[in-house]
């Protein structure tokens, strides 16, 4: 294993991280995700020591802002319930990630739609404070492949009915705010 590999899911959120760093951009959404971090961590010759994803999220509680460490990540559109009660077999649907210490720690939620209704961020905030579209993915990638990961989000807006016009207004000052979290992982 050697270095770190940063993961984004997209160029945007990545803008002003340093020249010369190992990223991967994947595209949006948890099969994106899945695929194309399976792809590069399957061709590598030399597993990456740590991945960190960085990103934007959605707030799916009043009062978040800034950079938050993921602590526990779960897939919010996989019914983890249901499955079980089929099936008569558990069927678990999160992870618990070890976190640095360098950053206030949140749960996050993810799925493959955009969050931008309350009614929905009201029933997600029943399980998680933030949202995103690729982070227990990419969880679930790394721990197949053995490698240890970070998730470092940045809120971009509050999941709500005006999340989608406010994610484009945000995201340059959130890829500033990521690419200044990243250095404690150099």
């Amino acid at each position: 294993m050697t270095g770190t590999l940063f993961v984004s899911a997209t160029t945007e959120e990545a803008v002003h991280l340093p020249d010369g760093i190992d990223l991967l951009v994947t595209g949006i959404g948890t099969t994106a995700a899945t695929m194309i971090l399976t792809k590069e961590l399957a061709t590598r010759e030399v597993l990456p020591a740590r991945i960190v994803n960085i990103g934007t999220a959605g707030a799916l509680v009043d009062g978040l802002a800034g950079v938050y460490e993921i602590e526990y990540v779960l897939q919010h559109d996989f019914s983890s319930e249901l499955i079980a009660e089929m099936t008569g077999k558990p069927c678990s649907n999160g992870s618990t990630l070890a976190t640095s210490g360098h950053f206030p720690v949140a749960s996050l939620a993810t799925g493959n739609s955009f969050i931008a209704d309350s009614e929905t961020r009201n029933h997600l905030a029943t399980r998680a404070s933030l949202c995103d579209m690729e982070g227990a993915a990419l969880v679930g990638v790394a721990k197949h492949f053995g490698v240890p990961i970070t998730l470092l989000k940045q809120v971009s807006d509050s999941a709500d009915e005006e999340a989608s016009g406010s994610w484009f207004d945000a995201v340059d000052a959130g890829a500033r705010q990521l690419a200044e979290a990243v250095k404690e992982f150099k």
